[in-house]
């Protein structure tokens, strides 16, 4: 992998070994720490608008999920896509926090993160101080409400699920204009214009490695198998996230969906506050300020 602009000045790099696997991690500031996890199709540098002001209060600790960015990209082996599950995903940043030194602190996930995230809530609720979800709903609750005008706009759901290797092969026929394409159709103006260009690098280069496409298809294949039918028995079970939790989602993405989010994860959650944010998909990137007027005095209160 080439050269990547650096992001984050001031913060420090590593590699946290977790067994066979290695996760390349960014921490930075002081305070209780805060794991920063995200989404698709993008790395951990999508938190770079935040994290300086984050780090004024808490230990900032961005981090590339198993197959993203400069993390190991393991080959997924059998039917039940269990590698790429938000469970084992959950599992890996419980130890990276481990092997850094925090046995407690609180998460925030935007897009793919925040279902690691939540899994994270459930899974390993001992662990979490605050957890805060950025523009998505629980799994099993958008594959149960799929409908004509929202499978269109989610086709990726559904394609990146498809057996390997079609969209494995497809993606990699031109990779940059897949990327693009993806970013620029959920910003609020349709553009890349609100995505800083050293982000924009990152995002490419991870993409452009047939191991990390294939990682984020197998990400997309568990979510349709093992977390959808992970998400239906906790909610069968009535198991809900006991961390205090705040859902922000952007107007021009979430706050387009047929449903209230607030009203579905309140379903989820024993402590739930949340608002809009205006944006698109990227609310940490689109609008940082909003997003950490927003988050800053929920991190702040006691749990």
């Amino acid at each position: 992998m080439s050269e990547l602009p650096d992001l984050f000045p001031g913060f420090s790099s590593s590699t946290i070994a977790v067994g066979d696997l290695r996760f390349f991690v960014r921490a930075g500031g002081s305070g209780p720490p805060l794991l920063c996890l995200h989404g698709y199709p993008e790395t951990h540098a999508c938190w770079h608008r935040v994290a300086p002001e984050l780090a004024k209060s808490h230990t900032v600790i961005a981090m590339d999920l198993r197959g993203y960015g400069q993390s190991s990209a393991p080959t997924s082996t059998g039917d039940n896509h269990v590698q790429y599950s938000k469970r084992t995903m959950a599992a890996d940043c419980v130890a990276v926090m481990q092997a850094l030194g925090y046995d407690k602190f609180s998460v925030m996930g935007h897009d793919r993160g925040a279902r690691v995230a939540y899994r994270l809530a459930l899974d390993h609720s001992a662990v979490l101080d605050k957890l805060v979800i950025l523009d998505i709903l629980p799994t099993v609750e958008v594959w149960d409400a799929l409908r004509a005008e929202s499978a269109l706009k989610s086709y990726h759901w559904a394609f990146l699920a498809q057996p390997a290797p079609m969209p494995e092969t497809m993606i990699s026929a031109d990779p940059e204009f897949y990327i693009d394409h993806t970013l620029r159709s959920w910003t609020q103006d349709r553009s890349l214009e609100r995505l800083d260009p050293g982000a924009l690098a990152h995002y490419r280069s991870f993409i452009c490695e047939r191991p990390r496409i294939h990682a984020i298809c197998e990400d997309y294949r568990a979510g349709a198998t093992f977390d959808r039918a992970a998400d239906a028995q906790d909610r069968d079970d009535g198991r809900k996230i006991e961390a205090p939790t705040l859902l922000l989602w952007g107007a021009d993405y979430l706050g387009k969906g047929a449903s209230n989010p607030l009203e579905v994860w309140q379903r989820w959650c024993t402590t739930l506050e949340g608002c809009e944010i205006n944006s698109g998909h990227f609310l940490m990137e689109e609008n940082p300020a909003d997003t950490l007027s927003a988050v800053l005095p929920f991190l702040a209160r006691p749990a």
